[in-house]
């Protein structure tokens, strides 16, 4: 089978790179699958430090593959509650990394790209990067991927962006939380070696028990009742009439019937 992935290792460093340019690094049951292995591997793997998890091509990430989700929506609620589980445990895979995990945004970070760029530890994009939370536009919602975003940005600003599904900038996701540096595309690459530098000073079982103390004193448990309440959430909305309407008015290239 293809593969989704490229990864490399290099000086204590893993970088994982997202490898569908051709569906703006989309994402379905195989890419997901292979990310959460990929993200496994790595956190047993003593020889790295520090994970760096980017794309290829224009777009970091255009969230959900839109033929899978078609698939998806031709099943029952049992079957799309196993596969939005699937990328519950990714992003938790992501979120728990023993290691420092630093996201490149190059691009655009749609949907679930967004919730990728939240379960990470640090990010940084580029101004050209852009962000869209676009969900309630196919009649769906970012279930899974709600609490590390809602950890990243805050209940605030997800009752306007879950909202409204407005496209926000570089500048506004750095504002909002989601995005720690901006930098100018050629700039990018110095400013993961200069993250990553300050990574590796740290010791590697203090990073770890650092991010286990983040999530105790800050953060409400993301568990596995909530896991499958996102997961239950998302399975409703792909299997309904407006769910189903949104991704066939989108493939179709119209508009759908609720505006």
């Amino acid at each position: 089978m293809t593969s989704y992935l490229q990864i490399e290792k290099a000086d204590k460093v893993a970088t994982v790179r997202l490898n569908r340019p051709d569906k703006h690094n989309a994402f379905d049951e195989y890419l997901i699958a292979e990310l959460t292995q990929a993200f496994r591997d790595l956190a047993a793997d003593a020889a790295v430090r520090v994970v760096v998890l980017g794309a290829n091509g224009p777009s970091f990430s255009a969230g959900a593959d839109l033929d899978w989700m078609k698939r998806m929506a031709t099943l029952g609620r049992g079957e799309n509650v196993r596969d939005a589980l699937a990328l519950a445990n990714l992003m938790e895979e992501i979120e728990r990394c023993p290691k420092p995990v630093v996201a490149l945004v190059q691009g655009a970070a749609f949907g679930g790209g967004v919730g990728l760029v939240a379960c990470c530890d640090i990010a940084i994009a580029t101004t050209s990067a852009s962000f869209c939370l676009s969900e309630v536009r196919l009649g769906l919602v970012p279930a899974v991927i709600s609490p590390y975003v809602a950890a990243a940005i805050g209940p605030r600003a997800c009752r306007r962006y879950f909202l409204s599904a407005e496209k926000f900038d570089a500048a506004t996701a750095e504002r909002l939380g989601l995005v720690h540096r901006v930098v100018e595309p050629d700039a990018l690459d110095a400013a993961r070696d200069e993250m990553v530098g300050h990574l590796l000073k740290g010791g590697p079982a203090a990073l770890t028990a650092a991010k286990d103390l983040i999530q105790r004193v800050t953060l409400a448990r993301i568990d596995e009742p909530l896991r499958r309440d996102t997961a239950g959430r998302i399975a409703e909305a792909r299997a309904s009439n407006e769910g189903k309407e949104g991704i066939a008015a989108f493939l179709e290239k119209r508009k759908p019937k609720w505006q």
